[in-house]
């Protein structure tokens, strides 16, 4: 049987879905033995204690979220050592990553879609993850030429927040409103929401609020709780126990690092707020949002604003940055993916309740936006919600 050692934070929603994905594989494909390490107890007794133990137990691999690793010492071990990466990348091991800039990408694009002109972002510098989501989400809205604003906290100054909210609340209150503020995780997240309930500061009505990692416990105690975008975190946990197998049995010589994408968004209270100011293409998002289940023509949504065709896809382009055809397609296939994970609907009548008049219409067209059928999608990532 192949023995792994698990060095995490296991508290942590992200390290638990890991989890839940390695047991995952174990159950269904090949079982496994683990142990399990806290990771103070590499902070307290260093490297060396970490691979005596590998050795007295005979692991044959080591998944680990490891800072500044000494891959010299761990080399010697010569069994496959998988990162749960956290500053950077590294070297000759195989990182358990994340394709962070596009989280940023699909933050902004949301935000974009509800007419917001202000952007900001609120995360650390030091973790890889933090600076990517940046990346990313500073990127496109400057793509678009909106305005951007940051807040970039060194990681060590974090245990002294408690004490020093009026920081944060001065960063706050100086921003344009109304604003979306993109967040590295759930806990940065709720860090603001925490601040601007002392400080009156309105979410979502001066800040629209938004998380990574859909933490249920951190974004249901935020009051309004915390929208967030969920992470494929559980499968990817099934595909480091899967590498880990095929390197053993030398199936594969040569491994990738492997990459968590993002699922979706869950929205909860803390961006329900549009701030698109021309009142004609508020009403027809607002309608639009009410009714994409049913059949919309952009003939319907001439019938309630005084515009020309030509006036009105301008408009709400201008506005949302989207055309009115696929901005109801984005909703649709939103709505499918939260049926496919929260229920046990059939694909028939998933269909028929996002708006499609037939299941071959919809796979098709999830197919487009998801690169795969609404089954595998149930299949892939039913447990990750």
């Amino acid at each position: 049987m192949i023995k792994i050692l698990i060095l995490t934070d296991f508290t942590s929603t992200y390290s638990r879905s890991l989890l839940r994905g390695i047991v995952k594989y174990s159950q269904e494909v090949e079982e496994l033995s683990f142990y399990r390490m806290p990771l103070f107890y590499r902070s307290a007794y260093g490297d060396k204690y970490v691979i005596s133990w590998a050795k007295k137990w005979k692991a044959d691999a080591i998944i680990g979220q490891l800072q500044d690793l000494d891959i010299s010492l761990y080399s010697k071990l010569n069994i496959p050592i998988i990162i749960q990466n956290y500053y950077d990348r590294a070297n000759n091991v195989i990182n358990l990553t994340g394709d962070y800039i596009g989280t940023g990408y699909l933050a902004a694009d949301f935000f974009m879609k509800r007419g917001f002109k202000n952007f900001a972002y609120y995360g650390i510098v030091e973790t890889i993850w933090s600076r990517e989501r940046y990346q990313g989400y500073k990127e496109r809205v400057e793509e678009n030429n909106l305005s951007f604003y940051e807040y970039l906290e060194n990681e060590r100054s974090k245990e002294r927040r408690a004490f020093n909210l009026d920081v944060l609340a001065k960063w706050l209150k100086s921003l344009p409103k109304p604003i979306a503020i993109f967040a590295c995780d759930d806990q940065y997240a709720l860090y603001i929401s925490e601040t601007c309930k002392i400080h009156d500061i309105s979410i979502p009505n001066e800040i629209s609020l938004m998380g990574v990692d859909n933490d249920n416990l951190f974004c249901n105690i935020s009051n309004p709780p915390l929208s967030s975008i969920l992470l494929d975190v559980e499968y990817g946990g099934y595909l480091v126990a899967k590498t880990i197998c095929q390197l053993i049995k030398g199936e594969i010589t040569q491994p990738e690092d492997i990459f968590v994408r993002a699922i979706q968004i869950v929205k909860r209270e803390s961006t329900e707020k549009f701030t698109i100011r021309d009142r004609y293409i508020l009403n027809v998002v607002e309608h639009i949002e009410h009714n994409f289940k049913n059949s919309i023509s952009v003939d319907s949504l001439l019938k309630i604003v005084p515009l020309s065709r030509r006036v009105l896809e301008k408009r709400f382009r201008q506005n949302t940055g989207s055309s009115i055809y696929n901005y109801i397609l984005s909703l649709r296939v939103e709505n499918i993916c939260h049926l496919l994970i929260n229920t046990d609907r059939s694909i028939e009548y998933i269909a028929t309740e996002s708006g499609f008049k037939s299941n071959q219409n919809m796979s098709k067209l999830f197919f487009q936006f998801k690169q795969m059928t609404p089954s595998e999608y149930r299949k892939n990532y039913r447990n990750n919600s």
